[in-house]
């Protein structure tokens, strides 16, 4: 009988992938100049992060 030692896989980059690129999306359509790009990037990571911390903290827990 042998032991299997699962070990459960970190998706975590999926969520700051997926805020990165809809915040890139969101500053693009800002139009108000490329600048906004990039900070839109820096507050879909934000945004991201602050999910992960608060809103997904009970699923180690299933």
């Amino acid at each position: 009988m042998s032991h299997h030692h699962e070990e459960k896989e970190n998706y975590d980059y999926i969520f700051y992938l997926i805020a990165l690129v809809s915040g890139m999306f969101v500053g693009a359509i800002i139009e108000r100049g490329f600048i906004w790009i990039p900070v839109g990037g820096v507050f879909g990571l934000l945004t991201a992060a602050i999910f992960i911390k608060f809103l997904v903290k009970g699923r180690e827990n299933v």
